[in-house]
């Protein structure tokens, strides 16, 4: 049975204060089920880079896990700007977003870069979150299948089995990315289908059955049971809703089935 990933992604929002604020609130909603919640789905947030230290000091004790939204491939050099897997392990992140549709789409990252940032991921025992998707234009012309494929299949090369069953899929089609349209839960499991297949051909069936592929695009408390409880979706990655404990709090306790 694999457990269902609930995680937020702030995206470029709040100060080191107003995170610690919406930390302290998120804690207060779900501190007391805590322990059943945590039985059965992983609750992750991942902040700005400024934010991760504030946020690793007010996750203190807490089941929830820290996510960084992007970094480099290298260790360390001439970067400007960049934050490193050693810089963010430093911190207490234990997962990383790559690949989300903004670094392809707004900051032009290819599949090949995103590819090498995957392996740095695993070289330092981060999990990736490797997001996928399709934009309007692609799904409107039936690409979506091929899309996915191709940034699924690319992103992981390298890898083997083992380390790849370790990693999380986020299908996240660009054309409901905050803009209140949403996959319907038919479409949704439809191409997370499609992905663990993909997985099952490259990397063998135990990957495929182990590997988490989340869903990401519009996911609000009215949406996320139908979605989470879905056939081949293991959670959500959450965009705007993740801004509001009580809405967050929300999700975090989807029902799955």
């Amino acid at each position: 049975m694999r457990r269902k990933m609930l995680a937020g992604n702030w995206k470029m929002n709040l100060t080191p204060i107003e995170a610690r604020q919406l930390i302290r609130a998120l804690r207060a909603a779900i501190d007391p089920e805590a322990a059943e919640l945590a039985r059965h789905r992983d609750v992750l947030v991942a902040p700005a880079a400024v934010s991760l230290p504030a946020v690793a000091q007010e996750l203190a004790g807490s089941n929830i896990v820290l996510a960084a939204q992007n970094m480099h491939y290298e260790d360390k050099g001439a970067f400007t700007g960049e934050v490193s897997a050693p810089m963010l392990k430093a911190l207490g992140v234990t997962h990383v977003i790559l690949g989300h549709s903004e670094r392809r789409h707004v900051f032009g990252e290819s599949d090949e870069l995103i590819n090498r940032k995957v392996l740095a991921a695993v070289k330092h025992r981060l999990v990736p979150i490797l997001c996928v998707g399709e934009t309007q234009q692609q799904h409107d012309g039936g690409h979506t299948t091929t899309v996915i494929l191709r940034q699924t299949q690319d992103g992981l090369a390298g890898l083997d089995g083992r380390d790849a069953a370790r990693a999380i899929i986020a299908y996240e089609p660009v054309w409901a990315i905050g803009t209140g349209r949403t996959a319907t839960p038919a479409q949704a499991s439809l191409a997370h289908g499609v992905i663990r297949e993909a997985i099952r051909d490259n990397f063998g069936p135990e990957c495929a059955a182990a590997i988490r592929i989340i869903y990401g695009g519009s996911v609000t408390p009215e949406n996320v049971d139908a979605l989470i409880g879905s056939h081949d979706i293991d959670g959500a990655l959450v965009g705007g809703a993740s801004l509001k404990a009580d809405s967050f709090a929300r999700i975090v306790r989807a029902r799955a089935g």
